[in-house]
């Protein structure tokens, strides 16, 4: 196994300078805290049911380790990997190790989400995004813990993945 580059992040940032970097940019939000939790499975299961769409979130890496992918798609979906690969025209795409999520994104497996761009200052992570997801109101996002979920109106989105440099490509995961 070939191990992940080593990226210098800036200093990463915790839940509280996150939730000051969405007030700085005056993105809405509201704060849930909750157990934690694992799986979209396990916060259906365990949190009381919030406004927006639910999130499952897919940190995932090429064959050859040099490109990676956040992908958030209903969480509702079943993801096929390979299907995925072949329409994006990447190589073996797989689940990223949590050594390279520490890496890319500075967090632990559990906590990803959309949020833990703002911890990828030089975009070396790729944002995939699902249609339906994007067509939401409101989305659900772990603001880098997997204890608490933050409600984000789209327009936060938006405005979020502005303010990280991310660009992200809207793709359609079948149903």
């Amino acid at each position: 196994m070939i191990a992940p580059p080593v990226v210098h992040l800036a200093a990463l940032m915790d839940t509280s300078q996150l939730l000051a970097f969405l007030d700085q940019h005056q993105i809405r939000y509201t704060f849930h805290e909750h157990v934690a939790v694992f799986t979209s499975q396990q916060a259906r299961d365990l949190i009381e049911p919030l406004p927006g769409a639910s999130a499952k979130n897919l940190f995932l890496r090429n064959k050859k380790g040099d490109r990676h992918f956040l992908l958030a798609v209903d969480d509702m979906k079943t993801v096929n990997l390979k299907t995925l690969a072949a329409s994006r025209g990447i190589s073996g795409l797989s689940l990223a190790s949590p050594e390279r999520l520490m890496t890319y994104l500075g967090i632990t497996p559990g906590a990803v989400s959309l949020m833990a761009l703002v911890n990828d200052p030089q975009g070396k992570v790729e944002v995939l995004i699902d249609e339906d997801l994007w067509s939401a109101d409101a989305l659900h996002a772990h603001p880098l813990v997997n204890t608490a979920t933050l409600v984000i109106p789209l327009a936060g989105i938006q405005k979020f993945l502005t303010a990280t440099n991310h660009s992200p490509k809207l793709i359609e995961i079948p149903c």
